[in-house]
């Protein structure tokens, strides 16, 4: 799999329930046309293996064209990721799907990110119904997708412009944590913030070599099990703020 979403994040710059047509206009001939890309897109995620379906459904929802650069919309709903800026790039909606699946999340569900990128992954987990803190490294990126996903009327995310191995106490514990970039360990601070119970989705491993997926359940504050779910690829971790 090739995915590569970005840093590690956060600038407390506003909260922003997801709508099942997040800025769309029925009667736009544009839009009819990305509704029928997006419907596409998501048989070819199904057909890939994933199967719940209030993933597939948020998937399908959310205008992915809204969190490429223009000049990148014609690929929006192909299955790959595609550059965002600043060296970083949205991850392939499969891996997207996968990520949020394997948290099993329900609504009011608190979630953290790491790594807010573009804004299309927090925006997916709004759609099922989560309350989303997302923190992102790169300022510029982390004031894009505040913009973006207020636009869209994503009001149940809320980002932060930070470095996100440190994860966001203030709203801790979270029932999921999802991270979008791969470190050579899993950092202690987001295992101590997920919720007992909780679900965790991080790729570790370096830039250069084996990167997995890993899966981790916090069954108690001294038995935290990990299980790796498939290799992947990943942009790294990022110290410091950008």
């Amino acid at each position: 799999m090739n995915p590569y979403l970005a840093g590690v994040l956060a600038l407390a710059v506003g909260t922003v329930t997801a709508p099942n047509a997040a800025g769309q206009d029925p009667d736009d001939p544009a839009d009819a046309l990305f509704r029928q890309q997006r419907a596409g897109m998501v048989s070819v995620i199904r057909r890939d293996g994933i199967v719940d379906t209030e993933t597939l459904r948020a998937i399908g929802a959310v205008p992915r064209h809204e969190f490429v650069p223009a000049e990148y919309r014609a690929y929006a709903y192909e299955n790959r990721p595609l550059p965002i800026g600043l060296g970083q790039t949205i991850s392939q909606p499969y891996i997207v799907a996968l990520m949020t699946e394997i948290l099993q999340l329900s609504p009011g569900m608190k979630v953290l990110e790491v790594g807010t990128g573009s804004g299309y992954q927090a925006a997916v987990l709004a759609e099922v119904g989560c309350d989303v803190y997302t923190v992102e490294i790169f300022e510029a990126l982390a004031t894009q997708a505040t913009e973006r996903l207020q636009r869209l009327g994503f009001d149940n995310v809320t980002t932060r412009h930070a470095d996100g191995r440190y994860g966001w106490s203030r709203h801790a514990p979270y029932d999921a944590v999802i991270v979008t970039a791969a470190g050579g360990s899993i950092p202690p601070a987001l295992i101590e913030q997920l919720k007992l119970g909780g679900r965790m989705i991080i790729p570790v491993g370096s830039l250069f070599g084996v990167q997995h997926l890993i899966l981790v359940e916090k069954v108690s504050n001294d038995d935290v099990r990990t299980r790796n779910v498939l290799p992947v690829r990943f942009v790294p971790i990022l110290k410091g703020l950008r």
